[in-house]
């Protein structure tokens, strides 16, 4: 319940400096958690990006402003952080649909509401994890930006995975010195849009290991030792995967004691030829909640 009184004062203190430069950090500060993690977090449970949020919270306040006060548009524009009408302008059009210039000859206005965050018991579905300490290794592989895909197949990811060739898969199966034997897929460097399903990531397909050797033609990324909670599930690819990944954004975060750290997401699956049941893992970065 802290929890929710936390966010909820952030949101607030937001709320109050929509006018005003925001200090990101003291929005963090009063969520008890770093940045990085409360815009996580924020676009989990929101389905928006905290840069989306605000500017769509800042438009529908303007719009309200130049419906019934008789300030200027430049006015609008500068209280609100923008520092051109033109800039300004084309924010609108694209959030609203008119200019600036057309509200008071509008009857409908769009509104954006400000958002709290409320808790939400739902049903007793089990979700098993456990939590591990893990030494620094490599992801080593063939890496590609793709756009983001919430449900069903990527056919960016699946279009990287037809493109390695038997050699690099041998080379890449040759890394492989970790308890982790099969192929993994890392996500990382995530658009800052990423949950409105508009956004980019780099995704890596290859291996985790801990030689020192030439991986020339590959894609290699340094992961530092850290806290990993890992959740394992069985069910029919990649729908309970996909299912798993919601359930962790939506239930298991913002009850734990954990927060992210910048670290790549990883996942790999057991067998597949049975795609009803399917083994998978996820592994997601975390430290302890100052």
């Amino acid at each position: 319940m802290d929890m929710l009184k936390d966010m909820n004062q952030a949101l607030a203190y937001i709320e109050e400096h929509l006018d005003q430069d925001i200090d990101y950090a003291k929005v963090a500060q009063l969520a008890g958690t770093s940045e990085y993690h409360f815009r996580r977090l924020f676009s989990y449970l929101a389905g928006i990006s905290l840069n989306t949020y605000v500017r769509n919270r800042r438009l529908s306040q303007a719009c309200q402003e130049l419906h019934i006060n008789n300030m200027k548009v430049i006015d609008i524009a500068i209280k609100y952080g923008y520092h051109s009408v033109d800039g300004f302008t084309r924010a609108f059009k694209d959030w609203l649909g008119i200019a600036p210039s057309e509200v008071k000859s509008v009857q409908d206005l769009k509104v954006f509401p400000r958002m709290t965050f409320q808790l939400t018991i739902r049903g007793g579905i089990d979700r098993n994890y456990r939590i591990e300490q893990k030494d620094a290794f490599k992801l080593v592989g063939i890496k590609r930006r793709v756009a983001i895909v919430f449900e069903g197949e990527n056919s960016a990811i699946v279009e990287l995975a037809q493109s390695i060739t038997e050699e690099q898969r041998r080379r890449l199966q040759s890394y492989r010195n970790t308890d982790v034997t099969t192929v993994v897929n890392a996500s990382y460097h995530f658009s800052e849009d990423r949950y409105e399903e508009k956004g980019e990531l780099d995704h890596l397909i290859g291996s985790i290991t801990t030689l020192d050797a030439d991986f020339e033609g590959f894609e290699v990324v340094e992961v530092p030792a850290c806290t990993w909670v890992i959740f394992n599930s069985v069910g029919p690819y990649p729908h309970t995967l996909q299912e798993t990944w919601a359930r962790i954004a939506s239930e298991w975060l913002p009850s734990s004691s954990y927060e992210l750290i910048e670290v790549p997401e990883i996942c790999f699956s057991g067998n597949l030829s049975d795609p009803e049941r399917v083994y998978s893992e996820i592994w997601i970065g975390v430290k302890e909640k100052a």
